[in-house]
């Protein structure tokens, strides 16, 4: 009898004997004494077939032998003991500590990449903020730079697009009327953003802006949602902390002050709208679903911008020009504002992919703060304490609203 149960590339093989050695596998007691397997014969094993890439294979690559080969002396009667098992039931043996291994692997890994994803997004949106605003304080104008700002995002899809660096989604007619909702509110929350930076500093607006969780508790109750008290009760020292803010702001302008709740009003009716007529278009992921969003908002914004403030521009230019001194640091810092506006929009798309909405929730509140701080820290802008307090404030509760509406939405999740 010739068993070989090695692949033909191996050197060990069992030769003919005259000795009955029974193979102590309960999966093979049912052969008796002889076991025969003919190297003529396929045997279908159809729980091994995935084990491999290529659909067939030798009978011995479905086998692993542990222990006992480098004992066997074919001098005596009798080898060494030795067993024969499964591949499915050696890796059930060896499973415990790999699986520990891979899981701690698994989460160092997550980690790390965590960390990356929320470096990028913090990092981008401060340079953002701080070009963004270099930039409107010689040139202030908006609505213009606001446009460029949703022109550069457009070039920057349609070039990731067109190189397949970023699949191209295939969209039809129903998906861009589905998006022009979303994209009008999205362009309503962009240029009202704007418009506060021009006018009050970056820091107020953002205390302002994360007042944005109670236009969106508000609204959706209006449209029928149901939320718990503890949302509601979260709801107000964000309320509290923004009042306090607003009254003791150092730059406070009215302009600058409904520039940034507008802002809210347009991102929270983005949000409930996109959630309404966007559910048959899952397919097309939170990148390729902002880049639209830009390439519409664009069209939507630069005609009212020319309008609004068009005839203003070339005088606006040459001031910009005079003041800083030389015209590529002006260009420079419109360039890093459009730049940095797509990618730090994008990095927040990317982050809401890969994480729950709760630590999406928790970080936005945090780039909050730093953008607060950095801005201060970099414009020097005078800050009161009771302004910093007012702030504080506000923070808090909207990390305490996105505790709350996190359990709400567990609560629905477990009720489905």
């Amino acid at each position: 009898m010739l068993l070989n149960i090695l692949p033909s590339s191996s050197s060990l093989s069992f030769s003919k004997t005259h000795k009955k050695y029974p193979i102590k596998n309960p999966n093979f007691t049912h052969l008796g004494s002889r076991t025969t397997i003919s190297h003529h014969q396929n045997p279908k094993v159809s729980t091994f077939n995935n084990i491999h890439t290529h659909p067939t294979h030798k009978v011995s690559s479905f086998f692993k032998i542990q222990h006992g080969f480098s004992n066997f002396d074919p001098n005596h009667e009798k080898p060494t003991s030795y067993t024969v098992k499964s591949v499915s039931e050696s890796n059930q043996d060896s499973t415990p500590d790999g699986e520990i291994e891979k899981d701690s692997s698994n989460k160092s890994n997550k980690t790390l990449q965590l960390a990356i994803v929320f470096g990028f997004w913090y990092f981008q949106n401060i340079v953002f903020n701080i070009y963004n605003k270099k930039a409107l304080n010689v040139f202030p104008y908006p609505w213009l730079l606001a446009s460029f700002q949703l022109l550069v995002g457009s070039v920057w899809m349609l070039v990731l697009w067109s190189t397949k660096l970023q699949p191209c989604p295939k969209i039809d007619k129903s998906f861009i009327v589905a998006l022009l909702g979303p994209a009008l509110f999205h362009t309503i929350g962009h240029i009202s953003a704007c418009v506060s930076f021009s006018k009050v500093a970056v820091s107020f607006t953002h205390v302002i802006k994360s007042a944005e969780p109670v236009f969106s508790v508000v609204f959706s109750s209006a449209l029928g949602d149901s939320y718990p008290l503890s949302v509601w009760l979260s709801i107000l020292p964000i309320v509290m902390g923004c009042s306090l803010a607003a009254v003791t702001e150092v730059s406070f302008n009215l302009g600058g002050l409904w520039g940034a709740m507008i802002s809210n009003v347009g991102f929270v009716l983005r949000n409930i709208y996109s959630k309404k007529s966007l559910q048959n278009f899952k397919q097309v992921n939170g990148l390729n679903l902002y880049g639209w969003i830009t390439i519409l908002s664009f069209v939507y914004l630069f005609p009212v911008a020319v309008f609004v403030e068009g005839s203003q521009w070339v005088a606006g230019y040459h001031k910009a020009i005079a003041t800083v001194g030389t015209p590529s640091t002006f260009y420079l810092w419109v360039m890093i504002s459009g730049v940095f506006y797509h990618l730090y929009n994008q990095s927040s798309y990317q982050a809401l992919d890969d994480i729950s909405p709760l630590t999406f929730s928790v970080g936005n509140t945090m780039k909050r703060v730093v953008v607060i701080v950095s801005s201060v820290i970099v414009f020097r802008n005078p800050v009161r304490p009771l302004n910093a307090l007012g702030s504080a404030i506000a923070i808090l509760g909207t990390f305490l609203y996105s505790q709350a509406s996190s359990k709400k939405k567990a609560a629905v999740e477990k009720k489905d």
